[in-house]
């Protein structure tokens, strides 16, 4: 069986949806066209040049990368700089560019548990979770179709609480309506009013797939007007948001864990703060540039906060509370390739799928 671009898209953003990037973010297809059949797939963290070149060598037409190698709107493309260079090879070479970068970030299952998991944390969640993502959909339906009308909306994603599915609440009451001349209803007369036992269900939904429960609960429900509401709600959803926190399985000496840190993440060199003398059980975790974490690793009372791209004077911010660690950018996130691998295998077996090679590292040690 082929499959086309825009497969591989569909797919990618019903684990890590669009809406759930920053607002600074580019996380969506680059270059490319959707409907173009899939020859192979490059993971990679980054798309320069060098992995077009890869890909192009593997036969392969689609580049998922972590990072966006386009992040502000380009005025030309002259290959002036390495940015335009890119896009232009890729363009040349029918080479589509997909990027799935914070909302990757941000899903429980996404690169913050992929350090987790290296570190062996436990009983794992998010840092921070994410408000205004959820609303609670009320609507009413015949007792006799309500089954049938639930059925579409939790097939269509609504009704998730956690690992909870199928969640509702339920009430039964009466309702009335009085079908004007021009309605076609299929449950009652036009001109003549009309009582009927009906039940108010309340669901949970993600706005992201609001639309379609919306469109499902209608498709499935008999009424030619469903009566509706939807209220956004303020709370949390702790499937979503920056960081992740953990616990050892054992608590380690500060030394201890350090060395374990570097061996873990595979470091050559390991920044962090000064060394407390204390036992090391829970540990925080943000890929990538996490230090607006800070205050939220102490409040949470994590001994170590693991991240990457901190200042100089940001490291006092650690004032003693929990040890520090700047393990570099890349090292940070470079086992996303490996999950965004994983990921596409499940879904995807007959698709020519690679771990780029490329060393896209922009820093060097000595």
């Amino acid at each position: 069986m082929g499959y086309k671009i825009s497969d591989v898209i569909s797919y990618l953003e019903q684990i890590a949806p669009p809406s759930y990037q920053e607002s600074y973010d580019n996380a969506t297809l680059i270059t490319g066209d959707r409907d173009s059949d899939v020859t192979g797939i490059v993971c990679s963290l980054d798309c320069i040049e060098s992995t077009i070149e890869e890909a192009i060598a593997l036969g392969a037409n689609m580049i998922v990368a972590h990072h966006p190698i386009v992040f502000k709107g380009l005025k030309s493309l002259t290959g002036k700089n390495y940015v335009e260079r890119t896009i232009i090879k890729a363009i040349k070479n029918d080479i589509a560019i997909y990027a799935i970068h914070t909302n990757l970030d941000h899903v429980a299952q996404g690169v913050n548990k992929r350090i987790s998991d290296r570190l062996g944390l436990l009983d794992t969640k998010i840092l921070v979770p994410k408000k205004h993502l959820l609303s609670k959909l009320v609507f009413y339906v015949p007792e006799a179709e309500k089954d049938k009308v639930l059925q579409a909306v939790y097939k269509a994603g609504a009704g998730k609480i956690g690992e909870y599915a199928d969640c509702s609440f339920q009430v039964n009451g009466t309702g009335t309506f009085t079908p004007s001349a021009k309605a076609n209803p299929s449950i009652g007369e036009r001109g003549k009013a009309k009582e009927l036992e009906e039940v108010r269900v309340e669901v949970l939904v993600s706005n992201y797939l609001l639309s379609g429960v919306l469109q499902k609960m209608r498709e499935a429900h008999s009424y030619e007007e469903v009566a509706y509401y939807v209220q956004g709600l303020e709370n949390e959803n702790q499937e979503v948001g920056a960081g992740m926190i953990g616990t050892l399985s054992e608590e380690m000496d500060s030394e201890e864990f350090l060395d374990y840190l570097k061996d873990k993440m595979n470091l050559d060199v390991l920044k962090h703060t000064a060394v407390l003398p204390r036992k090391i059980k829970k540990v925080a975790v943000c890929g990538g540039a996490g230090i607006f974490l800070l205050g939220d690793a102490k409040r949470a009372r994590a001994d170590v906060f693991v991240t990457a791209d901190v200042k100089y004077h940001e490291f006092f911010d650690a004032d003693g509370a929990l040890i520090l660690c700047d393990i570099g950018h890349y090292e940070s996130e470079i086992f996303t390739k490996e999950l965004l691998h994983e990921l596409l295998s499940q879904n995807f077996p007959n698709i020519a799928l690679y771990l780029t090679k490329v060393v896209t590292n922009p820093s060097s040690y000595r």
